[in-house]
């Protein structure tokens, strides 16, 4: 079957942002001729998404995409290819029965205190809280937590969510997965602090729709780069010599023979409702033990400009449930312990010696990546290594 194929400039294998930023690229810059395939059915990555028939929401399949960026090289890039809305980013969370705001800011603080605290009188109550562990260096995500923003916040807030998102007692957690927790000594509950943030006019899909919208870029779903009886497989691709970008697990490239990656999935489980608006939010975190998922996103809410074309007589919800990843699970979030580490890089050092695969993404180099991060790789690695293979 692989027989006769005349194969393009390029192959790309996933079509996630990275693999279509760099498509984009080749065409744009390189005049090059390039196939993508995905095993999925569908272009997007985990960015993908899609409009529920019943209430008109956008559903963002894998759960919540938020852009947002302080990079101007990619706000100006994503802007050739899509507008985007004047949406920004703001998190509440359950706890006790009771709404907050997040990132903890003075409101939550005062809040939760029930208090009228200035910013100097919250600092010094935090530091107050943080008890014998101020001034310390806290090896354990539980200690660092409380060292940070003090007892009382960290275990009504941050405890028991980060306990069920690991499926860890925070205790025997890392510090470093936390590194720090930010509290705001002000009233500003905006979640990013980047200079630009918005969601695309149109949605995901049309978005990346576009970045490949040219006669020399094509595309084959549902096609996996390992089964050789389709013609874009490694085994016949490395055979001819063609150059390769490589978004999948870079532990399945290399066959798992050093071991398996860890990473942590998501589960999310759809509810829908007879109303409107059922969270009057985008997010609502539950910090609470006692309720199983992590959070919940109401679509619906991304897009108050939509208003027009959605129904008010339903909403649909997704609860989101966070697990140990198994081989076969779509993975979100590498694990990286020190151990995970140690053997990614060594993985690392067998995909340098490839010399006609260049790999990336969040998957091919094992690391979790914000879309614009994402795209900034993808530019960058465009320049610096996929240029090179396929200039004429």
């Amino acid at each position: 079957m692989t027989d006769n194929v005349q194969y393009p400039d390029l192959v790309i294998v996933g079509a996630g942002l990275f693999g279509l930023t760099v498509a984009q690229q080749a065409v744009e810059r390189a005049g090059a001729r390039v196939h993508i395939i995905d095993v999925r059915d569908h272009i997007g990555g985990n960015a993908y998404s899609y409009f529920d028939k019943e209430t008109g929401a956008e559903i963002h399949k894998y759960g919540a995409h938020l852009f947002h960026t302080s990079n101007k090289r990619v706000w100006e890039y994503v802007n050739r290819f899509t507008e985007f809305t004047n949406y920004v980013h703001r998190v509440y969370a359950t706890h006790d029965g009771v709404v907050y705001p997040l990132p903890i800011n003075l409101g939550t603080i005062n809040q939760f205190f029930g208090a009228s605290y200035t910013p100097d009188e919250a600092r010094k109550l935090i530091e107050e809280q943080a008890g014998e562990l101020a001034g310390t260096d806290p090896q354990n995500l539980n200690d660092k937590g409380i060292q940070l923003i003090g007892r009382p916040l960290y275990e009504a807030f941050i405890k028991n969510y980060t306990g069920k998102q690991w499926q860890t007692d925070p205790a025997d957690l890392p510090a470093d997965i936390i590194k720090r927790l930010p509290v705001r000594f002000n009233y500003d509950n905006r979640y990013f602090k980047d200079t630009w943030e918005g969601l695309p006019k149109d949605g995901y899909t049309a978005w990346m729709e576009r970045m490949i919208d040219d006669p020399r870029i094509t595309v084959s779903l549902k096609t996996d780069f390992f089964d050789e009886s389709q013609p874009y497989n490694k085994k016949a691709l490395l055979a001819a010599g063609v150059p390769v970008v490589y978004t999948g697990p870079v532990d399945r490239y290399f066959d798992y023979e050093l071991g398996d990656l860890k990473w942590r999935t998501v589960d999310f489980k759809e509810v829908r409702y007879d109303e409107d608006d059922h969270f009057g939010c985008p997010v609502m975190n539950y910090s609470d033990a006692d309720v199983p998922y992590t959070r919940a996103i109401e679509f619906k809410n991304f897009n108050p400009e939509r208003h027009d074309s959605q129904n008010h007589e339903k909403t649909v919800v997704w609860e989101e449930y966070s697990r140990f990843a198994e081989r076969g699970d779509e993975p979100y979030y590498p694990i990286n312990t020190d151990e995970d580490k140690a053997l990614y890089a060594k993985y690392a050092e067998k995909a340098a010696a490839e010399p006609k695969v260049v790999f990336g993404g969040r998957l091919g180099t094992y690391k979790y990546y914000d879309m614009h991060n994402v795209i900034d790789t993808a530019l960058t690695a465009f320049d610096e290594q996929v240029l090179p293979l396929i200039a004429k």
